[in-house]
């Protein structure tokens, strides 16, 4: 199995009610920090949720960043293997993460297993989850809330710091969720 298969299946398979739930937003490859790092598939529905997949094809190197970048943004993290990682994946990633091996059958379909819960996670930075946001679009939360013309021409990262001081974690993830859905474009304008 590759990612693509496994992907095509978990969104048909395990994620329908999600795409169906007009409360809901599936995304595939949701850039974190800048594009530094990407969830697989992140489910947005009043809390944020990223899925990362191993194939059997993919290696575990740059999984200790993927895990940072995650837990940076997401509530809860689920990371979905194949039989090449399945008996040996919870040694390389956190106790609060969830495991879901996938496994084809002789009939050449996909199941998927659900191995190991995901728990909250703790260890959110407010920072990353603004930086989910675009630039046009913290301006105009900014704007919204009277912020200073002078303070609306710095550089991003310090809007970024200006909005996780006006909002705190709960409300920063609704105006993500809010922003995220009415985007048009997922190319950066």
């Amino acid at each position: 199995m590759n990612d693509l298969e496994i992907r095509q299946n978990f969104h048909r398979k395990k994620l329908y009610r999600h795409h169906t739930n007009k409360n809901s937003l599936v995304i595939n490859e949701l850039g974190l920090n800048h594009g530094k790092s990407r969830a697989d598939i992140a489910v947005i529905s009043g809390y944020l949720i990223g899925y990362e997949i191993k194939s059997d094809k993919d290696s575990l190197i740059r999984l200790k960043q993927q895990i940072q970048a995650y837990d940076s943004v997401f509530n809860k993290s689920y990371i979905i293997v194949g039989n090449r990682y399945h008996k040996i994946i919870h040694k390389y990633i956190p106790e609060h993460w969830g495991i879901i091996i996938s496994e084809k059958s002789n009939k050449n379909i996909i199941n998927f297993n659900f191995v190991r819960k995901s728990y909250n996670n703790e260890k959110i930075k407010p920072i990353s989850v603004a930086r989910l946001l675009w630039r046009t679009e913290v301006l105009e939360i900014l704007k919204n809330n009277k912020v200073s013309l002078k303070l609306l021409r710095q550089p991003r990262e310090i809007l970024y710091k200006i909005l996780i001081e006006i909002y705190d974690k709960k409300e920063l993830q609704k105006l993500i969720f809010k922003y995220l859905k009415k985007r048009n474009n997922w190319r950066y304008p």
